[in-house]
């Protein structure tokens, strides 16, 4: 097994790794203070094919592999999971989702704009009263000719109020659970749609992150992605590799914690001497840095599964849990290292462990993770 990156897998973490430096860093305390990224950041994302990867160059994506899509949302993570989030959402959940599952039209129609950084998608699952129980969703849509009228409502969407596109997900027949779902491609300008900004987050605070509310809104039919009925399963599949996406991410802020630790504890003088040589201090670090290596390992796992048609789901589950976990423990342990001047927005450790905190809930708790890699190992079936 090779785990060396090759040349140009390095070249496009290198270029990622310039970007964050430039365009990035200088602003992140400001834009967690504001609650909001520069929506400039998305052309940006864009002109480099960073929210083109792994899309096919026909529909204007910019090709790569999955372990350079992973390289290049670790870094993003490292600088900012805000703008991270934006990367793992509208090109991991929804362009990948209608490369995977669109007709040609709609792949013509959505895909140039998505990788082009034009537009921004959204995935629309999460509902006020249905989190973990994604098959249980209550938004409706209802055939009426040659339309769908939906009603119902959204919850906790990252890219909500920037989202040019929602990937929707609504039941539409009476099948129980998971078999009456559709998923349909629904414009934000669409009559009936609203968005609300949610603040007062404790991370994530310069991601949009929005309720939806769907009043008598009308589409053709032509919005249906993929067959009626079929709707959990895309997006379960999207989930799937949103793991990959999430598990990278939290790579990044494990990196970015071990990076702060290492720098401050070689600065802050204690007793006569650099932090760095108390062997209490080094124990921190090291943890932090056993952590990043098995996260990250585990998440290219799930990137060369993906990359040669393996099975990746339940890889992808425990890359998930066990990434966003240790990132949590990395930011802490970072937090420890820097001691009182960490619990202070002016270091990078406090935002870094609010942002981890996070990835243990969204696209999947750990609790959740837990209980997919326990039925694939059982063989006890979810439903």
């Amino acid at each position: 097994m090779d785990l060396e990156i090759g040349e140009e897998q390095a070249a496009v973490r290198q270029l990622a790794r310039d970007f964050v430096a430039r365009e990035i860093t200088p602003h992140v305390v400001a834009w967690d203070r504001a609650e909001s990224v520069d929506r400039g950041i998305v052309k940006k994302l864009g002109a480099l094919g960073f929210l083109g990867l792994t899309i096919d160059e026909e529909y204007g994506g910019s090709g790569g592999d999955h372990l350079a899509y992973c390289l290049v949302t670790e870094e993003l993570g490292r600088g900012d999971s805000s703008v991270r989030g934006i990367v793992s959402v509208s090109l991991g959940l929804v362009a990948k989702t209608v490369a995977a599952y669109g007709t040609e039209e709609q792949k013509r129609r959505w895909l140039p704009r998505l990788t082009a950084g034009e537009s921004v998608g959204c995935f629309g699952l999460t509902e006020p009263g249905t989190g973990s129980d994604a098959g249980n969703l209550a938004t409706r849509a209802v055939r009426d000719g040659g339309d769908y009228v939906i009603n119902g409502a959204k919850m906790f969407i990252t890219n909500g109020t920037w989202a040019d596109v929602v990937l929707l997900f609504a039941r539409t027949g009476d099948a129980p659970g998971h078999k009456g779902v559709s998923a349909f491609l629904v414009p934000t300008d669409t009559p009936g749609l609203t968005r609300r900004t949610i603040h007062g987050k404790l991370g994530l605070r310069g991601q949009a992150t929005a309720e939806l509310v769907f009043e008598d809104v009308r589409v053709p039919a032509g919005a249906l992605l993929g067959r009626e009925g079929k709707g959990f399963s895309i997006a379960m599949s999207a989930l799937a590799k949103g793991r990959m996406s999430v598990a990278a991410g939290c790579v990044g802020i494990a990196q970015a914690a071990l990076e702060a630790a290492v720098g401050y504890a070689g600065e802050r003088e204690q007793f006569g001497r650099p932090i760095a040589h108390h062997q209490l201090v080094q124990e921190l670090i090291s943890d932090i840095a056993v952590d990043v290596d098995a996260a990250r390992l585990l998440t290219w796992r799930v990137a060369g599964l993906v990359d040669r048609g393996e099975d990746f789901a339940t890889a992808a589950s425990k890359a998930k849990l066990f990434a966003s976990e240790a990132a949590v423990r990395a930011a802490n342990n970072a937090l420890q290292v820097f001691g009182g001047y960490g619990y202070i927005d002016e270091y990078p450790v406090g935002k870094l462990l609010r942002d981890a905190r996070v990835m243990t809930l969204y696209e999947g708790t750990s609790q959740i993770q837990k209980l997919i890699i326990g039925r694939a190992l059982t063989g006890v079936s979810a439903f």
